[in-house]
């Protein structure tokens, strides 16, 4: 029989508190906390997942969206990491290897630069250098684009940088309900993904199915590389991912109201590009205008203009149109709206389409 003191029962810890039930049904979220409902799930049904990154442990990141995630699966599952971006995912690399999947956070866009070196020259080769027998399945997290009065490596968008990088996965969600699903197909994607947050949407709210497959009934992650039409129209396509999925929808409601027909589309993947549903829709409008944040300059919407340009020529009734920001540094936050793509300039574009 063992006997225990009341000095050491005072200075046992207590025991952790049982984690709370997964929710279930559609409910309405704001998009940081769908991922943070899709982060735990993964965590919840797959053991080689972990995540890590700066401050995503005891104070749950810098947007709170990795928040309680510790509490629920202890401290080597969420690691918070020494603030060394390249360190993060050189890290990452060798768990990927010895068969974990690891999901590193960047706390914000403009950090990611000290890691882009692990990045383009080591997660992304390593497949093609070990002819197919190695896979890295990382993800690395990254809050990217405007809309927050932050300033520069705050609210950039280097996709087209990533996009460039072949082996890359490029993904970027425009609602709650695609970031809840499309993040843990990231995760369950055998290749490495840079999973792309509009931080300037965290907050908006949308119906999330929470018992909603992530599975294709073949097996595969159900529809991460399909772009999707989020709203149909007759007269001018634009295409748009990310945070500027919101803006088109407003360009179109208020285009509606003037007799002119706007399809939306939403790539969700920016690499690689689903070239079919945009050109189906396309050759349904014979106009284009494609909007990103980035500068327009070799930005992600030159690629999608060209294979526009290639698959629909005959079709076409206007020139692809591109509107997204300037070629400069990100301003300051008294004239961050000028520089992003609004409705302004966006129904500026759909009147030059029309014009032609």
């Amino acid at each position: 029989m063992t006997v225990t003191s009341d000095r050491a029962r005072l200075t046992e810890p207590p025991p952790a508190p049982a984690p709370a039930p997964f929710p279930t049904g559609t409910q309405r979220l704001p998009m940081a906390k769908a991922l943070n409902l899709g982060l735990r799930r993964a965590l919840a049904n797959d053991p080689r997942t972990l995540l890590m990154g700066e401050d995503i442990g005891r104070l749950g990141g810098v947007f709170r969206v990795t928040d309680g995630l510790f509490a629920e699966f202890g401290d080597d599952r969420v690691v918070d990491t020494p603030l060394a971006e390249s360190g993060i995912v050189g890290t990452a690399i060798g768990l990927a290897l010895r068969g974990y999947r690891p999901v590193c956070e960047i706390q914000f866009d403009g950090f990611v630069f000290p890691a882009f070196d692990q990045i383009t020259t080591q997660l992304s080769r390593m497949h093609y250098r070990s002819q197919g027998r190695l896979r890295l399945p990382v993800v690395i997290r990254i809050p990217y684009g405007g809309g927050i009065g932050a300033i520069e490596h705050h609210s950039e968008s280097p996709e087209a940088l990533f996009a460039h990088t072949p082996g890359l996965r490029v993904v970027s969600p425009s609602n709650a309900s695609d970031a809840f699903t499309m993040i843990q197909q990231a995760i369950a994607s055998p290749d490495p993904v840079i999973f792309l947050e509009p931080k300037g949407r965290y907050w908006e709210k949308g119906d999330v199915d929470l018992d909603a497959p992530l599975l294709a009934p073949h097996g595969s992650p159900s529809d991460l590389d399909h772009a999707r039409v989020v709203r149909a129209g007759t007269d001018v396509t634009i295409v748009a991912y990310g945070p500027t999925v919101a803006t088109a929808l407003k360009v179109a409601e208020a285009a509606a109201a003037e007799g002119t027909s706007i399809e939306v589309v939403d790539l969700r993947t920016i690499s690689p590009l689903d070239t079919a549903t945009v050109a189906a829709s396309v050759r349904r409008t014979g106009r284009c205008i494609v909007t990103h944040e980035a500068p327009v300059l070799y930005g992600s919407g030159a690629e999608v203009a060209a294979r526009i340009t290639e698959e629909c020529f005959y079709h076409l009734q206007a020139p692809v149109l591109r509107v997204g920001g300037f070629h400069t540094p990100y301003p300051v936050a008294k004239i961050e709206h000028d520089y992003l793509p609004g409705l302004d300039r966006l129904l500026d574009a759909v009147d030059r389409a029309l014009a032609f």
